[in-house]
């Protein structure tokens, strides 16, 4: 996957080092970022220990809200896939005391299954 891939809204699987380097203002000194996906501008980062969810915002992408959910809680998740007329997959992720997902959408390929594989990875851990 390239960057026309990123573009149409697909998930590509994203350079580690540069991710640390962007976030190494949240990092903490024992923590390290281990896969790191881009959604069009947004990451969904996995490090050895929280899942940071972050959501670029506004035209030039300054505004940043930075999300972080330790794994242990994070209670369920799912993967919605996309169908004939709806072209869209959705991942939803469920957060201990709190009724709503977090829901995030993917076009129609399959790399919303590498997302949900490094969920389930760390999830587990």
């Amino acid at each position: 996957m390239g960057i026309l891939d990123g573009l149409m809204g697909n998930v590509t699987e994203v350079d580690i080092k540069e991710v640390e380097k962007e976030l190494s203002v949240i990092i903490t000194e024992n923590e390290r970022v281990e896969k790191a996906y881009k959604l069009i501008r947004d990451l969904i980062v996995f490090t050895n220990t929280r899942l940071i969810l972050i959501d670029k915002q506004g035209m030039t992408g300054k505004k940043v809200e930075y999300h972080s959910i330790p794994y242990k809680s994070i209670t369920h998740f799912s993967v919605e896939t996309a169908g004939t007329f709806d072209l869209d997959a959705e991942l939803k992720i469920w957060i201990s005391s709190t009724a709503l997902p977090i829901t995030k959408q993917f076009k129609k390929d399959k790399s919303i299954f590498d997302v949900q594989k490094a969920l389930a990875t760390y999830v587990a851990k």
